[in-house]
């Protein structure tokens, strides 16, 4: 067995540890919260004339329908032997639809909302970061405070400020949804362009935040190469500085690129505050609603999503590590030895 095959499996298995750990914490955790979501139910599928001992037994039915009436280990069981079937349970609050029908209708809309905002606000940030940190001077003083002030701002007061100025002062975009209500999902010109005035405002929030933060860490770094020992030397041979530049800014641009990369999972998670200041229909909005209800299912069904990808990426960034640089998979083995 090859070094690098060690490194791998050394590393899944404490991956696996983590996930079956987290999935636990996943499952307890909701029932913390205040409230029987069974109440709940019930209460929606009754009426106010309904007879008291017809709800009790609806309560009850439904009680040993879910599984509730079985102690904290045996569902833990039954859901992670569910999960492994490929069911992630059934909704309390939109009983009787199944949890992978309401989260795969979410995650769509969170992903593209998320992703090219991000992405953009990542490229867009680093570029200004490295303008700010070569040109100085005039460039750097506005680049800067504009840099600091975008990312100090929290995405909920951001987000409702841009709601303020460009929705209710100009009346330019929608304030809040995914699309008009009047109006069903669906491929038409019609519902498009009116879900592309919806995405505008919610777009920017993440954004513009997204460029602060990364055009402050693309500063720093690229100062810090900049002042560096082989940058004054690579001058003092008379190299170009056009060609001393492209060095800087991808050494700078490394930790960078790292960033981006675990930061990809943590997207769905910093989804909730946005898309609930805009009433967005993601899985942001969806978690919050849930355990505003204690849907016990469906708050295990949007966070599981959070785990896998979290898991996910930063089990495929220490492969990449060690795959890269054999010095990472070296020294990480050696403490395991």
């Amino acid at each position: 067995m090859s070094y690098f095959t060690k490194y791998v499996l050394q590393k899944l298995k404490w991956y696996i540890i983590v996930f079956f750990v987290a999935l636990f914490l996943n499952f307890y955790l909701p029932r913390l919260i205040p409230g029987n979501p069974i109440s709940g139910l019930v209460a929606q599928l009754t009426g106010p004339g309904t007879d008291v001992s017809q709800a009790n037994q609806m309560h009850q039915t439904f009680v040993k329908e879910f599984g509730l009436d079985k102690s904290i280990p045996v569902q833990f069981f039954n859901y992670v032997k569910m999960l492994f079937q490929g069911s992630m349970g059934t909704s309390f609050s939109f009983y009787p639809r199944s949890v992978n029908s309401i989260v795969a209708e979410a995650l769509p809309w969170t992903l593209i909302l998320q992703v090219p905002a991000f992405t953009i606000g990542w490229i867009l940030g680093n570029t200004l970061g490295a303008i700010s940190a070569y040109k100085k001077g005039v460039v750097d003083h506005i680049i800067f405070p504009f840099s600091l002030y975008i990312n100090a701002i929290p995405r909920y007061a951001f987000g409702m400020l841009l709601m303020w100025i460009f929705g209710i002062i100009l009346g330019w975009f929608p304030l809040a949804g995914g699309y008009s209500s009047s109006m069903y999902p669906n491929l038409s010109w019609t519902f498009i362009s009116n879900a592309a005035s919806h995405y505008i405002l919610p777009f920017l929030s993440v954004m513009l935040v997204t460029v602060g933060g990364q055009a402050i860490g693309m500063r720093e770094m690229s100062i810090y190469e900049l002042d560096s020992d082989y940058v004054l030397y690579s001058r003092s041979l008379g190299i170009k500085d056009s060609k001393i530049v492209q060095f800087v800014f991808k050494n700078a641009s490394l930790p960078q690129i790292t960033a981006f990369g675990s930061s990809l999972p943590i997207l769905i998670t910093g989804a909730v505050v946005t898309e609930v200041v805009f009433s967005y229909p993601g899985i942001g909005s969806l978690l919050f609603d849930a355990i505003r209800q204690s849907d016990y299912a469906l708050i295990q069904g949007c966070t599981l999503v959070i785990i896998l990808s979290v898991v996910f990426a930063n089990f495929t960034l220490d492969i990449l590590y060690g795959f890269i640089d054999p010095r990472v998979r070296t020294a990480q083995m050696e403490e395991v030895e």
